[in-house]
């Protein structure tokens, strides 16, 4: 099984924002730092989880579980529900997140995240 680690980050909020992943599993270790531009934070944890399941498919990944400390983002993958200005975001991710075999989220603290952290909050110096 693959472990994804995510995170979303912003420099005020809304701010410049990037987006963290971590994966490992099956003798891999992958990091990726991607900027996302100006945004909300909320908006970076859901950029962070559709970059992720891009990779994910992508590379061919089929069993995920993926981690991530945004209680927000979490919660609106168990219930399939966001508020209406991150409905879109949540949508693109529950399409992307069936195209796997299996795919868990499972919220962690965020000291369990710092590698994702520190991705991101170098994927904020990354913006132009």
């Amino acid at each position: 099984m693959i472990e994804v680690y995510i995170d979303g980050a912003s420099a005020g909020n809304p701010g410049l924002s990037g987006a963290g992943i971590f994966i490992k599993g099956n003798g891999v270790v992958e990091r990726y730092s991607i900027p996302l531009g100006h945004m909300e934070n909320h908006e970076a944890e859901y950029h962070a989880l559709i970059k992720a399941l891009e990779i994910c498919i992508e590379k061919g990944y089929r069993v995920v579980s993926f981690r991530t400390d945004s209680q927000a983002v979490n919660r609106a993958i168990e219930k399939e529900y966001a508020k209406k200005g991150y409905a879109l975001l949540l949508e693109t991710a529950l399409h992307l997140s069936r195209q796997l075999d299996l795919f868990f989220m499972k919220w962690v603290p965020s000291s369990e995240n710092k590698a994702a952290d520190e991705l991101a909050r170098a994927a904020i110096r990354k913006n132009k």
